[in-house]
């Protein structure tokens, strides 16, 4: 079949790509920013189309010749009207599936508690009913899947699980970590979302998607330090503690931002256990699944251990962060561009050069005063911005999309320039550019560019503010890189 697949960049719809492809059909990506997704291994396998789900038109355009057409995109995190958006996107969605022709939709969403009215919901759960609703009311036969906690390598709901049992062995806790949980290991969902491809045209409704195991998220972060081989965690509950408050202390102690960890939070005051498993009618359970708990846990861990995680729950655009490409006009909008530039010669081959440069960032650090740069992360955070703890996917690779702390790499050309545009909270853009040239023999030069676009007054105060320590910062990080790739490779460096 032709499929086409929204949300190709994030976590789910990154991964569900090329199970698509190993099951013989073809792939259709719509995507804001097509060159994000030229780095993945399955691109050149795939037809990418530049659209965005809240133009009619680029959707009705990427709709064409669609058998299944997959729905994997929300507005979590974007503001307060994030209903809204989603509530039109959906529609727009939904209505250009029919006017194409197209024979399925299927649609990701929440799993939500019975004999709660949908008024009564969390923002963010009643928003993805919501969706299921408008889909199903399309006109096109819709599968809307429903799922709780997805476990999985990367996924955000496994990395708030995973920091918040690791970091704090005495843990205050809100009232919903007694809530009863109904999780799904990713590799389940994923072979759903593709059997859900081949359903008869009579089948159009939602469906409960859970795994084996019913728990509370206490039970979670208990079994959870059982398989990590971690002491066992006491937890003390403090019923005061809302999904509000909570969420901050999530944003604080994980690499979830608030904004994301307060609408998970907020799902989890109601009980999310399936109340029907019909889904296997159509796509039957093979031997060993659905897979329980502890070993969706193992294999999430082995990933991150074997630095074999394809997508993160950060590989999707963080909302409102800026998406404009590098300026190649210094008066860009008829405005400043200021800029840092450093240059060094180096006694290291440019592929050893490049090895420190590729390896920037997450556990190697950014080799320089590691306090300024861990300052800047926690302002970040203070901010309500994703600081630094968001890290690398792979230790080693980066390719363009990439999360890389507080920065998304913008263009990447392997053993020559890796560009990264800031995602932190700036009264302006920013970016960071990293050269690597040959000179002779086994000698090269490393140049590095800062620049930043401000935004009003208070960009231009911001740039002269942190101008002083530009020499420190940014002088510092070139000297040791330099000096990284002339003692060799970077430590903590895993390579392939």
């Amino acid at each position: 079949m032709q499929c086409l697949v929204t949300g190709a960049s994030g976590y789910i719809g990154g991964r569900l790509v090329p199970e698509l492809l190993a099951a013989g059909h073809r792939v259709r990506c719509l995507a804001r920013s097509p060159g994000k997704l030229r780095d993945h291994p399955w691109a050149k396998d795939t037809e990418i189309v530049r659209g965005d789900v809240m133009d009619a038109d680029s959707v009705a355009e990427a709709m064409a010749g669609v058998d299944v057409a997959y729905y994997l995109v929300h507005s979590l995190g974007t503001g307060d009207d994030f209903e809204r958006t989603d509530r039109e996107a959906a529609r727009i969605f939904g209505e250009q599936a029919r006017r194409a022709g197209v024979r399925r939709i299927v649609y990701l969403g929440g799993l939500t508690p019975q004999g709660v009215p949908e008024r009564e919901l969390s923002p963010h759960l009643r928003s993805r009913a919501e969706v299921g609703h408008l889909l199903l009311a399309s006109g096109v036969p819709t599968t809307v899947l429903r799922a709780a906690v997805i476990i999985g390598s990367g996924s955000a709901s496994f990395e708030m699980l995973r920091y918040l049992t690791e970091r704090l062995p005495v843990m205050v806790t809100p009232s919903w970590v007694h809530t009863r949980i109904q999780p799904i290991a990713v590799r389940d969902v994923l072979r759903t979302l593709v059997g859900s491809a081949t359903m008869p045209e009579h089948v159009s409704r939602a469906f409960d998607l859970g795994g084996p195991d019913v728990l509370t998220y206490r039970d979670m972060m208990v079994r959870y330090a059982a398989e990590a081989r971690l002491p066992r965690r006491l937890l003390l509950p403090v019923p005061m503690l809302t999904p509000g408050l909570s969420s901050h202390w999530v944003g604080l102690v994980t690499p979830v931002p608030a904004s994301i960890a307060r609408p998970l939070c907020e799902s989890l005051r109601h009980e999310v256990v399936c109340h029907e498993h019909d889904i296997a009618e159509w796509v039957p359970d093979p031997p060993g699944a659905p897979i329980g708990f502890d070993e969706a846990v193992a294999l999430a861990l082995r990933r991150i251990q074997e630095a074999q995680v394809a997508t993160r729950w950060s590989s999707a655009a963080l909302p409102g962060a800026p998406s404009d490409p590098l300026p190649t006009d210094p008066d860009w909008a008829g405005g400043s561009l200021y800029t840092d530039e450093r240059e060094r010669l180096v006694d290291a081959s440019p592929q050893r050069l490049w090895d420190v440069v590729e390896g920037i960032g997450g556990e190697n650090g950014w080799y320089s005063f590691p306090l300024a740069w861990a300052v800047r992360g926690w302002l970040d955070r203070a901010m309500g911005g994703v600081g630094l703890r968001r890290g690398r996917r792979d230790a080693a690779r980066l390719r363009v999309g990439d999360s890389l702390d507080f920065w998304r790499v913008e263009e990447i050309e392997p053993g020559r320039l890796l560009r990264l545009r800031a995602e932190m909270r700036l009264p302006g853009l920013a970016w960071l550019e990293l050269t690597v040239e040959q000179v002779d023999g086994d000698r090269s030069r490393y140049r590095q560019r800062a620049l930043f676009h401000p935004r009003g007054l208070a960009g231009q105060a911001y740039w002269w503010s942190v101008a002083p320590f530009h020499s420190v910062v940014f002088g510092g990080m070139a000297r040791n890189i330099a000096s990284a790739a002339e003692r060799g490779p970077a430590r903590g460096l895993v390579r392939p």
